[in-house]
């Protein structure tokens, strides 16, 4: 796949559609709750509204932010980052946390390539995007 397809083809669909993206999600978050590396990630959740409640949010954001059944939006009526993440403090050190969390779960469901590019260059701008606090 190249650049010119992955724009002709949404990201949801070439990461495998429901399917897919469910695996992703599932993946990044047994990665937040089992890997002593993102325990302060895993704490940031559990400030919020859990991570059950998370992974489902995250699962609905990210269907439309890719391109397919816009859950979030059709649930909550926008899908303005800085809102959805302004109860919790994202300073850089959590951004990059977050990024480096969810590029392992891209390489453990074997995405690769150019739509793991692709993938990152998307989430790098979500996750500076959420960011909030300038110092940690």
């Amino acid at each position: 796949m190249d650049i010119a397809t992955a724009r002709k083809d949404s990201l949801y669909r070439l990461i495998g559609d429901e399917d897919g993206l469910r695996d992703l999600v599932e993946t990044f978050y047994d990665i937040i709750e089992q890997d002593e590396d993102a325990h302060k990630l895993h704490l940031l959740h559990l400030r919020g509204h859990g991570v059950a409640h998370s992974r489902e949010e995250q699962f609905n954001y990210l269907s439309g932010f890719f391109g397919g059944p816009s859950r979030y939006v059709q649930k909550h009526g926008h899908s303005r980052l800085k809102e959805i993440h302004e109860h919790i403090h994202i300073g850089p050190a959590m951004r990059d946390l977050w990024l480096k969390c969810m590029e392992r779960a891209i390489n453990k469901v074997g995405i690769e390539g150019e739509l793991k590019d692709s993938l990152m260059v998307h989430f790098t701008r979500a996750a500076e995007t959420s960011r909030n606090q300038d110092i940690d």
